[in-house]
């Protein structure tokens, strides 16, 4: 888990302070920067942002809007190349991803990155130069603690060897369900998650689907259940539902005061199949 404890609705900033393509500045800078300060307002303790989204931008208007972060903990990324709106290349080399946690730390405005994350592992570098990079960091007091991000289950014991593994950053919500396997390996071993794409229901909150019957009954948003619901799938999970609205961001916010009933859990379990 991060090193210092969190709520547990976070925010992610990818598509807020970012164009289309996460390429370039969002339309309206100050806008965006607003809505990362309404959402740390409400309590929001933690930001997840990355060098490349922007590529970055992002990190510079988190800055703008967080710095001196007192009291909140801001995530960022590293290992992916940009070379256009929509292109991601993965690096993985350890000479670009001290280059890059360096210009992290120039761009935050701060000594030691909360968490740093590999964004990706890239298949064309050895993984246990890449991880011993990251251990490297936390050893010069440049990264308090370490992420994974789109990773599985072998993946994250083989970094576990070399470095303390505090959260794991993968795609995963009521809908897909590719990483159970990892989400049970992080409860059992207390490892932060941090699903991205957290909201994304699809079919499931269209009318007279799951989410969308559920929310109704209970007076909520589809995106406050499906929020609601990963809360209550394990104690070690950290959404990051990411807003251009302030009045969506404290909707979200809201899903943290949702309980729902064993029925609707249930049935949610069991939806994606």
């Amino acid at each position: 888990m991060p090193t210092r404890p969190v709520n547990r609705l976070g925010f992610g900033t990818m598509r807020l302070l970012t164009g289309p393509g996460i390429w370039g500045p969002p339309a309206d800078p100050d806008a965006a920067v607003a809505v990362v300060r309404r959402a740390a307002d409400l309590g929001v303790d933690l930001f997840d942002t990355a060098d490349s989204y922007g590529p970055e931008i992002a990190e510079e208007l988190v800055r703008r809007a967080l710095h001196p972060y007192d009291g909140i903990t801001v995530a960022t990324k590293a290992g992916f190349l940009r070379t256009g709106p929509g292109k991601w290349f993965p690096s993985g080399r350890p000479e670009y991803l001290r280059q890059q946690c360096e210009l992290s730390l120039r761009r935050l405005g701060v000594d030691r990155i909360d968490l740093f994350q590999l964004h990706r592992v890239d298949p064309w570098v050895p993984a246990d130069e890449q991880f011993g990079l990251l251990a490297e960091l936390q050893a010069e007091g440049k990264v308090a603690a370490v992420g994974l991000s789109e990773v599985d289950v072998d993946q994250i014991e083989r970094a576990t060897s070399i470095v303390d593994v505090a959260t794991v950053q993968n795609r995963y919500n009521v809908l897909d369900r590719k990483y159970d396997a990892v989400l049970r390996y992080c409860t059992e071993l207390g490892i932060g998650f941090i699903p991205w794409a957290p909201i994304s229901a699809g079919k499931l909150a269209e009318p007279g689907g799951p989410v969308a019957d559920i929310a109704a009954r209970l007076g909520a948003t589809a995106s406050q259940v499906s929020l609601a619901w990963l809360l209550q799938r394990s104690s070690v999970m950290l959404p990051i539902p990411g807003t251009s609205s302030v009045e969506h961001l404290e909707e979200n916010v809201r899903a943290g005061e949702l309980q729902l009933d064993q029925e609707s859990v249930q049935r949610l379990d069991a939806a994606a199949a």
